[in-house]
């Protein structure tokens, strides 16, 4: 059998920029041990495997190592196909995750407005495992359904912070936002994720369901501009409407090829 495979750079509007994510377009659903290989042998921090229903697309995504609740980036970089290379003439995408619900995608010129529920999080101390995990200390930490999230003092901590991989993949979470406010755009951050199979993730859509609504309430207001610091960079504006974000960014399509399994 074969089965289409892209790869788009997404919260990018250039090529080489942002995150790139595997997208798999399927007319039923494989076995989950080979979509855990097809992702694996792709080797990007995230594969999304799609198949189409009679109002919605079903939507799920592996890391090389495992199975994922939520990516916004292999979401984005799915409603980016199906928008352009899958014959849809509608503005708006329904996708539903088994883990996540009713997600949706609104396409506007060349943006894509990622439509996600917000994330429930809360608090915490800053203990001595968390303040290992990195160089410096954070000033806050907070855990959300999937990460843990750590509040720094300025911009410049989130650019050059040495993270400690080892120490973090003992976490019990799927990984660590970290964020601070500014100097050019609302707020920072970066996305570690090593018991996920990801050292760094370059552009993470999901940790926005953290962010949006924290620093939503710092700044005192409901729309944002982020930029994550990895070296690839993502670029995103930022929404919060109630118990929802929007998340928008664009895209830059890579490669169209083809996956062929005995």
């Amino acid at each position: 059998m074969k089965y289409k495979l892209y790869q788009v750079d997404t919260f990018t509007k250039k090529l080489f920029g942002g995150n790139p994510a595997g997208v798999c377009p399927l007319n039923e659903w494989l076995d989950d041990n080979l979509l855990q290989k097809i992702a694996m042998e792709n080797n990007l921090a995230e594969t999304a495997f799609y198949v189409k229903g009679d109002n919605h697309y079903e939507i799920r995504w592996f890391t090389p190592k495992v199975e994922v609740d939520l990516c916004g980036h292999a979401t984005l970089a799915a409603a980016f196909i199906i928008f352009n290379h899958e014959n849809y003439s509608n503005d708006c995408i329904n996708f539903y995750s088994p883990r996540s619900g009713e997600l949706k995608v609104k396409k506007k010129s060349t943006c894509l407005t990622l439509d996600f529920p917000v994330d429930e999080f809360q608090p915490i101390a800053i203990t001595d495992e968390l303040v290992n995990c990195f160089d410096k200390p954070p000033v806050e930490a907070y855990k959300g359904k999937a990460d843990y999230m750590l509040i720094f003092e300025k911009e410049s901590h989130i650019a050059d912070i040495q993270p400690k991989f080892e120490i973090i993949s003992k976490l019990n979470a799927r990984g660590v936002i970290i964020t601070a406010k500014s100097e050019n755009v609302d707020f920072v951050s970066r996305f570690f994720a090593p018991q996920s199979g990801i050292l760094e993730d370059h552009v993470t859509g999901s940790a926005y369901t953290t962010l949006i609504p924290y620093w939503t309430e710092k700044l005192n207001k409901t729309e944002l501009s982020s930029i994550q610091l990895s070296k690839r960079k993502g670029y995103l504006l930022c929404k919060l409407s109630d118990t929802r974000v929007e998340i928008s960014g664009q895209a830059k399509l890579y490669l169209i090829g083809e996956i062929f399994i005995d």
